[in-house]
């Protein structure tokens, strides 16, 4: 069975940081790349971030670019996503996922239909 556990989330103020955790289950978590996408209540999910399961080469939407880092852990079958400089456009669930690449996409197709809980992240003086 396909899990991904996310925590690390919070209420932070503007300019802070957090780091969020996924650890995962029931795959081959090295085989994939892996994926941190957040949602706002009543808009659609965005993906944030990727990472590859080959060169470990990652990618950001441009309005995370330089503030955000994704990386992973093989060996604990853990994607992480660390965010600085937070603003309030921050503020939304994230959810990660395991994704395996596609000719006519920018970043990786969710490679499963589960999702996990998310955990929420509050940017907020």
């Amino acid at each position: 069975q396909v899990q991904f556990v996310e925590s690390g989330g919070g209420l932070v103020q503007p300019g802070g940081s957090l780091k969020l955790s996924c650890v995962t289950s029931g795959f081959t978590f090295k085989t994939y790349a892996m994926n941190w996408y957040r949602q706002v209540p009543g808009m659609e999910r965005e993906i944030v971030a990727s990472i590859t399961s080959t060169d470990h080469s990652t990618k950001y939407v441009d309005s995370v670019k330089g503030r955000f880092t994704i990386s992973r852990d093989n060996a604990k079958n853990t994607v992480y996503l660390q965010m600085n400089s937070l603003t309030s456009e921050d503020t939304a669930v994230y959810y990660c996922t395991a994704g395996v690449p596609h000719p006519d996409l920018e970043y990786p197709l969710a490679a499963f239909p589960s999702w996990g809980q998310g955990t929420q992240v509050t940017v907020s003086s």
